[in-house]
């Protein structure tokens, strides 16, 4: 089994904190949709056509700015290459593309899941995260989703923000409660090197919140989602039972997926199962268009995908077991590893039963368990 990534690289403006590849320019959006069917196409009788989709993801960028025809014309190249059983089609939306014509145009395409990035409902928040969208219009939409035809929705914040407070997070989140929704991915802010906040805090001009601010914000988020039935199945989600997001969870249990369009990371086990490939097309998408683009090949042996599990498993609510890592990577853990982890679970970090996975209080710690166990 495994799932399909398409990266949609067009947006409106750049938000401030994003580092995915995008471009502003919408001109070429036509000849990019041809081009991504052309490598969709270009994967028929291959190895990777040979196996059932069980989940198509479209991303970006800002894929809501593709009109159902050119979507119904994407999902009819995959459903004439690949073995389709789609168990989830998930497209992430912005709030300023949302209309309850382009949500029945989605149903009627098949498509079961949108996500949407609402970030905050405060305006000035908006204005510093450079959000297309503003808080009315994030309002507009959720309400249109709550009572579309769609199955799942959910809805992205952003916590951890200079000048936040509790209380105006505290109003972010109860606001989202009021359109019910069966699942919220919650990311503290992170600023990375290359985008606009990355500058500013390089010239000293940004001033981040410290950890117990931010780990304030965590226990809010927390505590709020948990109250209103919505619990964390991984560090940044938080999902009704039955509601979790299969395609991301192929992404943490090491199951194949397989990237399409400028900028795309696909893995793939290789038939031995031995090991596994990494690869990802180049973010340009003048080289796409010019079928000029390169990949860049990461092969990752079994020790190394052993490592990468734990990490990934530790991040969700499900953890990982002794077993799978000897039956899945022929790999066990040192007897220091195992001395970390008993007293991880003495500190009530974690808990060892079947499955070794975090308790809410590791959680918060996340990075420092998993850099600590991987290294004792």
């Amino acid at each position: 089994m495994s799932g399909l990534y398409l990266h949609i690289p067009f947006c409106k403006q750049a938000c401030s904190y994003c580092d995915f590849y995008f471009v502003t320019r919408q001109d070429q959006k036509a000849q990019f949709v041809e081009k991504l069917i052309n490598e969709i196409h270009s994967k028929q009788d291959s190895v990777y056509s040979q196996g059932i989709i069980e989940t198509i993801y479209f991303g970006g960028g800002t894929p809501s700015l593709l009109t159902i025809k050119e979507l119904s014309s994407i999902l009819e190249a995959i459903k004439s290459t690949f073995h389709l059983k789609a168990k989830e089609i998930t497209i992430e939306l912005n709030p300023d593309d949302v209309s309850k014509e382009y949500l029945d145009g989605l149903k009627g395409l098949g498509i079961n899941r949108v996500s949407m990035g609402v970030q905050s409902f405060d305006e000035e928040l908006l204005k510093f995260m450079h959000r297309a969208h503003n808080a009315n219009e994030a309002l507009q939409c959720l309400e249109i989703l709550s009572l579309s035809a769609i199955e799942v929705f959910t809805a992205d914040l952003i916590y951890g923000n200079p000048g936040q407070t509790l209380q105006m997070l505290e109003k972010d989140i109860d606001t989202l409660l009021q359109f019910d929704p069966p699942h919220v991915s919650a990311y503290s802010l992170t600023i990375e090197p290359r985008t606009r906040l990355g500058k500013q805090l390089e010239l000293g001009r940004l001033m981040v919140p410290g950890d117990e601010v931010v780990e304030q914000h965590v226990d809010l988020v927390e505590e709020k989602l948990k109250r209103a039935g919505l619990f964390r199945y991984e560090v940044s989600n938080f999902a009704k039972p039955g509601r979790e997001a299969v395609h991301n969870t192929n992404y943490w249990e090491h199951k194949n997926y397989l990237g399409l369009g400028p900028g795309a990371h696909s893995f793939w086990w290789d038939e031995n199962k031995q090991g596994a490939t990494r690869w990802s097309n180049e973010a340009n998408l003048k080289k796409y268009l010019e079928n000029n683009h390169t990949k860049e090949i990461e092969k990752v042996s079994l020790a190394g995908l052993a490592e990468e599990r734990v990490m990934l498993a530790l991040r969700t609510s499900k953890g990982f077991s002794l077993c799978e890592l000897k039956t899945r990577y022929n790999y066990e853990l040192s007897p220091g590893q195992l001395a970390y982890l008993e007293r991880m679970a003495f500190e009530k970090k974690l808990v060892m039963e079947k499955d070794i996975k975090l308790t809410s209080k590791g959680l918060k710690i996340t990075d420092a368990i998993i850099l600590d166990l991987l290294t004792a």
